[in-house]
């Protein structure tokens, strides 16, 4: 099946060739269709009247013979049929039991229906014989007796060949056919010419709308004319306008936005910093104190290590926001920069580690210690052991892959598990952690130029990093 064409310029001048072939064709049609009947007319019309006026000249009596007349001779009738010959013709003449024949015809060549018409008036038919096409006039001479036409039983029938008329249609139909591939080829070149002028518009206004949606919002278009293009390219700029005003807003907000993030958590370190200092104190008297008190302060405690990590989370996202974060790339050897992240968090008893020993890459080892860091925690606190940690180089860089064992993320949370904020379940809303450590984990690894994704495992969930060669 060939596949229609769907380019707006491709259907204009598909439209535009289709109506002009299909006008040049009803037009030649129309032109062949009346120079053949004209032609027709003039040969069946000269030959009526060569016709009639050979056989209204007939000098020998036929018909009912009045007194002293003589029936007409074979001689007369070859005399008759000589008369009527002419260039190309044949001529059948037939009285009572004679005939007479001037040319290669016979009468097995006259049609009955012709044969028996003519008997009434002077017809015409055409037929083809021996792959050529003829004219048949035939005719019964009819002789005044009193003011009545009187059949007399003399028939003529004339063969006139159209040879030379076929060849005139035949020439018109060529010179139709010529015209008529000459039309089209210049419909053709002026519907490409046209499509290109409609469409030369549309084509800017693409080039203008990729442009804005390449983040140039500048861009405008000249309105040229008053057609409806002309209004369509006005209605564009007005939208672009409106569309920059409207951008600008939203980036003067969410600087704003970020501003106000970054303010409020660095004047948060302050007052976070003189509440762990006393959270230390009541940490070391809490095994001293009542029961309810006891609870009370490790409640407090919980939730001030759990505001320190969001407030460090807000700085850290902050600074991706703010477009400051950098990486500082130097020689890591993997195996220990991931045993030092598990040894400073308290992890290395319950965290398995794959890694090579030899295995050195280009990293930024402080951003490294955090990708692995909320990995490794997101593991503890939403999963179930053994946690298992890997590390292996592959042709162009490095994949660091964590898995726990627990219940696992469901399916239809699993595109939004690096949102920020997002928490698998209703559960989970408050759950320890401040819902930016995969978000922070995923900004690290594209830092770096890598990829970072995750899926379900029977059971737990799998996430794999994976970090180019710098």
């Amino acid at each position: 099946m060939i596949p229609l064409p769907t380019g707006l310029r491709a259907r204009l001048v598909i439209t535009f060739t289709l109506v002009a072939v299909t006008a040049s064709t009803l037009v030649a049609t129309i032109g062949y269709e009346l120079a053949k009947t004209a032609l027709v007319s003039r040969a069946e019309n000269t030959s009526l009247d060569l016709v009639t006026r050979e056989l209204s000249s007939i000098t020998f009596p036929v018909g009912r013979l009045r007194p002293g007349e003589a029936a007409p001779t074979g001689r007369d009738l070859d005399r008759l049929a000589a008369t009527l010959s002419g260039p190309g013709r044949s001529v059948l003449v037939e009285y009572g039991g004679l005939t007479s024949a001037n040319g290669p015809m016979s009468m097995s060549d006259v049609p009955n229906e012709l044969y028996g018409r003519a008997k009434q008036r002077v017809v015409t038919q055409r037929k083809v014989i021996r792959n050529e096409l003829w004219l048949i006039v035939g005719t019964e001479v009819h002789r005044d007796a009193g003011g009545v036409a009187e059949a007399t039983g003399l028939r003529a029938f004339v063969f006139f060949p159209m040879r030379d008329d076929e060849r005139q249609l035949a020439t018109l139909r060529s010179t139709l056919v010529q015209g008529g591939a000459v039309i089209v080829l210049i419909a053709l070149v002026v519907a490409l010419f046209s499509a290109r002028q409609v469409l030369l518009p549309v084509r800017r206004l693409s080039a203008a709308a990729q442009a804005l949606g390449q983040g140039r919002l500048d861009t405008r278009l000249p309105v040229h004319g008053q057609d409806e293009l002309a209004e369509l390219t006005a209605r564009f700029n007005d939208a672009a306008a409106a569309l920059e005003l409207s951008v600008a807003e939203l980036r003067s907000l969410e600087a704003m936005s970020r501003r106000f993030v970054a303010d409020v958590s660095h004047e948060l370190r302050t007052p976070l910093t003189a509440m762990t200092a006393v959270a230390d104190v009541l940490s070391e008297e809490a095994g001293r104190l009542p029961e309810a008190p006891a609870e009370a302060v490790r409640l407090v405690l919980r939730e001030i290590e759990r505001l320190r990590e969001l407030v460090e989370h807000l700085i850290e996202i902050s600074r991706f926001d703010a477009g400051t974060a950098t990486l500082n790339l130097e020689p890591v050897n993997v195996a220990d920069a991931i045993a030092d992240c598990l040894e400073v968090r308290g992890w290395s008893e319950e965290v398995k580690v794959k890694a090579s020993q030899g295995l050195t890459v280009n990293l930024d080892p402080r951003r490294f210690d955090v990708i692995v860091a909320n990995l490794v925690g997101n593991a503890l606190k939403h999963g179930q052991p053994p946690v298992l940690v890997s590390a292996r180089a592959t042709e162009n860089g490095l994949e660091v892959k964590v898995r726990d064992h627990g219940k696992g993320i469901p399916r239809e949370a699993l595109p939004h598990v690096f949102d920020r904020f997002f928490k698998a379940g209703a559960g989970r809303a408050r759950s320890h952690g401040s819902g930016l450590g995969l978000a922070i984990a995923r900004a690290n690894v594209h830092l770096h130029g890598g990829t970072i994704s995750v899926r379900t495992q029977e059971p737990g969930t799998l996430f794999t990093v994976w970090l180019p060669h710098a």
